[in-house]
């Protein structure tokens, strides 16, 4: 929020750890784009068949919309809560709240369902034996969530070196396998562009539950709105991160997913997800090329565990430390500078589920239904959030036709697409997938009361206005301007001062 209490043990988050390069890593390695094209590809390609690459594809269009969206709420609000932040700001806080609390809910979810991968991603190096052995594989992945806890817990800027490594490695070999696939001469299937258009989906109903998939598949970018507090320059880097990482990682996946297609076909990949990848491997790459996808995979896994966490915990840390939740969860490391009660909280939490989750004997189901669920919470916060920005410059939007398309039309149709989503996969989802994703919501309606009814100051906020009428933006309009959109071409000019500066100063922050 605007006025934030004092963060308790350490004086708050360390400022300026990060910066733009840091920045698009991190919305790259966020969507976990091996993990991705590894668990949730498959998925996708069993609803939707020869029509998956055109669901990820129109899923990117609405997605580059929401992305637009948290672009321009974190100029106006640097808060390491984002939308849950924003939200409060401009629809309503008890709408704020939920926000927060389905971030919360949606990376706990996926810490849960990504860690068993792990370790089988890691066993698969070694030999596809042992990953049918229950024990070690869960026990391997717990030992790389805890190590990834503990990175977290250290610090953002801690690992940045490795972490932009291990996404340079796995986005390397993605695209060696995708463009060798592309030029096999032994495929399944004939490449046709109708796989980008809507001639092969079954109805309605097929392209619904595979983009309810293809949401997750994307979902990871807006962990740089969560770091905004430790990014230098944060107004910009973090929306400048963010949209690089949802275009880049839906080039990616669009491209990977036609070579797989064309190389094993739609009924192999639906029939094995769990071995596909490795079976393409084997099929360009006879003897490496199963395990160099495996070593992608386990490389994507480790580094999209840590940066869920650093969502989760930057969220539960701003939660904490607007009261909304225990304040002990807004206390900082003296030294680190970092939310680690809020870190370690969230992976203890984690591991009680995944505990939970196998002891009943429902791990396999509980990881299938978790994607599901979590669809529906990104969704829901999503959509909000695509909603808030319009909302908030609804005054401005029509004062060009950049700020009308890139404010309001774009983001608002990533949130009416987000919101249809929401509303047309409920009635198609099983019990434990609606648990997942309603039951868990739902929780969050009792913290909610409880604070709502103390008072606390985060339900009383101040609105965000647009940056034109932002006091704060005066000074910074007075000096600079620059263009275009997406924050590429910076030429920044002198500003005229008589109240205009030549271009929207809606999007003139890069």
């Amino acid at each position: 929020m605007s006025n934030r209490p004092d963060t308790e043990g350490g004086g708050g988050l360390r400022a300026g750890a990060l910066g733009t390069f840091d920045s698009v890593v991190m919305a790259v390695v966020g969507c976990g784009p091996a993990y991705a094209v590894a668990g949730i590809v498959p998925l996708v390609v069993a609803t939707a068949g020869l029509a998956a690459p055109a669901v990820l594809l129109f899923c990117a269009i609405p997605m580059i919309g929401i992305a637009l969206a948290f672009r321009h709420l974190g100029r106006l609000d640097v808060n390491a809560g984002a939308s849950y932040s924003w939200v409060a700001r401009s629809l309503h806080p008890l709408l704020g709240f939920l926000s927060g609390w389905a971030v919360l809910c949606s990376t706990t979810v996926f810490l849960v369902s990504a860690t068993v991968p792990a370790g089988e991603a890691t066993l698969s190096l070694v030999s596809p034996g042992p990953a049918h052995d229950t024990g070690l594989t869960v026990v391997i992945g717990v030992g790389w969530f805890l190590l990834m806890a503990l990175v977290a817990a250290r610090g953002s800027r801690f690992g940045t070196l490795a972490r932009t490594t291990l996404g340079a490695v796995q986005l390397a070999l993605l695209l060696l396998f995708a463009v060798a696939g592309l030029l096999a001469d032994d495929k399944a299937a004939e490449f046709s562009f109708s796989w980008l258009g809507f001639g092969h989906f079954a109805g309605p109903d097929a392209f619904v539950a595979g983009a309810l998939v293809a949401g997750v598949t994307y979902w990871g970018w807006d962990v740089t709105s969560n770091l905004s507090e430790e990014t230098r320059d944060s107004r910009r880097t973090s929306g400048l991160g963010g949209l690089i990482g949802v275009t880049l990682t839906g080039a990616v996946f669009v491209l990977f997913t036609v070579s797989a297609l064309g190389v094993l076909g739609p009924t192999a990949i639906a029939d094995d997800p769990a071995g596909y990848l490795s079976a393409l491997g084997q099929s360009i790459w006879p003897g490496w090329g199963g395990r160099l996808l495996a070593l992608a995979v386990l490389l994507s896994t480790v580094s999209t565990l840590e940066l869920a966490l650093l969502s989760a915990s930057r969220t539960l840390f701003a939660m904490g430390r607007d009261r909304t939740l225990p304040r002990i969860f807004g206390r900082t490391h003296p030294e680190w500078r970092t939310p680690w009660v809020a870190t370690l909280t969230v992976a203890a939490v984690a591991v009680l589920l995944l505990v939970a989750a196998l002891t009943a004997g429902s791990g396999a189901e509980f990881i299938a239904s978790a994607v599901s669920g979590v669809g529906l919470h990104i969704a829901f916060y999503y959509a909000l959030a695509g909603l808030a920005v319009v909302v908030v410059h609804r005054t401005v939007l029509f004062s060009s036709a950049g700020t009308l398309f890139f404010v309001g039309l774009w983001p608002l149709g990533g949130a009416v697409f987000m919101g249809w989503i929401f509303v047309e996969s409920v009635p198609a989802l099983n019990a434990q997938a609606l648990g997942i994703g309603l039951g868990a919501l739902a929780l969050g309606l009792v913290p909610m009361s409880l604070t709502w009814f103390q008072g606390r100051s985060y339900y009383r906020p101040r609105p965000l206005v647009p940056l034109s009428g932002h006091p704060e933006h005066t000074e910074a309009t007075d000096e600079f301007v620059a263009f275009d959109a997406f924050g590429g071409g910076a030429a920044a000019r002198p500003a005229s001062r008589g109240g205009s500066s030549g271009r929207d100063d809606v999007l003139s922050d890069f």
